[in-house]
């Protein structure tokens, strides 16, 4: 592969347009245009299933679909049609529309763990409101989040605690405390230290490595001895790790859990479900103090509710989850020989449970390097691989996978070279990729 004669003028001209215009360039920060090798950042103009074509006619395998959310593939036939069924029919009402019981019905089958469920549009909604509902039940204003998982929401509680805090009141920041995964010790004397004062526990139940044997059942007695709400983050692992979520797959069941992504195949649908003493509280039907706990213009849009529904039935008709794992196998057993087989298995390392696959580039010592991510991202592209993670839609094929694996190996000799020389530099071509929290643009 020739990096240098892979050129993208229409999509650079392109992200000039984005960034007049929009702050950032992009609508997620992860999406941004910083994440990507200097002007190798593709925009793209469609997709279908595992492949996205960008404004410079380039095609692309593609990993980590929307952010993970596009599980089954871009323009998935069985999710469009059921969208298009409700677009005819109108998306919106002044009253609840009976596509909200069928989804809510489809929902509460898919994660028997859950008694209620509530939907919005995106995670930030639905974590946001599981920590009002555990500070209103529980009468404590502190929130502990695992400090070892990157995201949990866009709002004053989280970002304060992240190098992008600019805006957020220290007094909301000081509220919010951190506890280590796997550490129930740890964790313990977190909650004995702020004895009562801790309204929840929030982490995503797992993430690049599976949970400690016993570490989720002891985070629940520990919620419980401490009177704490439990709160599951299943963004990432909802019909992931199973169809119901981490906590159908472990077997531990939360207070109250949030799901995303997957669970609309590209389409806006988040959902807050949880148990129903609790969830009530956001309810008419109790005679305690009331909780705004969701109220959302379009979280009930028929098209999206359509949407989720049918890629529960479809992961449970199809047995996506399987698949998933068993791409996701394939994808890692053959990156892991071709890396070994360019003498750089230590520096390029895929982690991971094989539904959600992410890799690390390792420098010379064998520390997490930047420019050795974007001189490997630089030849994924050229070779026509946008992955920004290996997270795998059950829309790719066995040759899909053979062919990352040869564009892998082929970067991996690039990769050998830069190490041999001890430096990336004269591989980069511009200024390295940079991480998402960062204090200065």
């Amino acid at each position: 592969m020739d990096t240098e004669e892979f050129l993208l003028p229409r999509s650079r001209m392109a992200n000039e347009r984005l960034h007049a215009m929009i702050p950032g360039g992009a609508h997620t920060y992860a999406k941004g245009d910083d994440q990507y090798p200097e002007n190798l950042a593709p925009v793209i103009s469609h997709g279908r299933g595992a492949h996205v074509w960008d404004v410079d006619g380039n095609r692309y395998i593609e990993y980590g679909s929307g952010l993970r959310s596009v599980s089954l593939g871009h323009a998935h036939p069985r999710v469009i049609e059921a969208v298009r069924r409700e677009l005819d029919r109108g998306s919106n009402f002044v009253r609840p529309s009976i596509v909200e019981v069928e989804a809510a019905e489809r929902f509460l089958t898919t994660v028997p763990t859950a008694e209620m469920v509530k939907f919005a549009k995106n995670g930030s909604d639905v974590t946001t409101a599981a920590v009002r509902l555990a500070r209103a039940v529980t009468g404590r204003q502190r929130v502990a989040i695992c400090g070892d998982h990157p995201f949990f929401s866009v709002d004053d509680w989280f970002i304060g605690t992240t190098p992008m805090s600019a805006g957020i009141p220290a007094a909301t920041t000081e509220l919010t405390v951190a506890f280590p995964y796997g550490e129930l010790a740890a964790t313990e004397e977190l909650l004995t230290r702020y004895q009562d004062e801790v309204a929840c526990l929030i982490l995503e139940p797992a993430g690049h490595t599976e949970p400690p044997p016993g570490y989720l059942a002891g985070l629940r007695e520990l919620a419980d001895r401490h009177g704490c709400v439990l709160i599951f983050d299943e963004m990432i692992t909802g019909l992931r790790w199973s169809e119901a979520g981490a906590q159908g797959l472990y077997g531990v069941v939360p207070d109250l859990s949030t799901f995303g992504k997957a669970l609309g195949n590209g389409f806006a649908v988040s959902a807050l479900a949880g148990r129903r003493d609790l969830m009530e509280w956001g309810g008419l039907r109790h005679s305690g103090e009331r909780v705004f706990l969701l109220s959302t213009t379009h979280g009930a849009e028929t098209h999206s509710l359509a949407a989720a529904m049918a890629v529960q039935t479809t992961y449970a008709e199809e047995g996506i989850t399987a698949q998933l794992h068993a791409l996701g196998e394939r994808l890692a057993a053959g990156v892991r020989a071709a890396a070994a087989g360019m003498g750089v298995g230590d520096h390029v390392v895929v982690r991971g449970r094989a539904s959600n696959l992410v890799f690390a580039t390792l420098d010379e010592h064998g520390q997490p390097s930047q420019g050795y991510r974007t001189l490997f991202l630089r030849q994924l592209l050229a070779g026509g691989v946008l992955a920004p993670s290996f997270v795998v839609s059950s829309a790719l094929g066995e040759a899909d996978i053979d062919r990352t694996v040869d564009v892998v190996a082929q970067a991996c000799a690039v990769y050998r070279k830069a190490l041999d020389a001890a430096d990336p530099t004269p591989w980069l071509a511009g200024r390295p990729v940079k991480p998402v929290f960062r204090r200065l643009a």
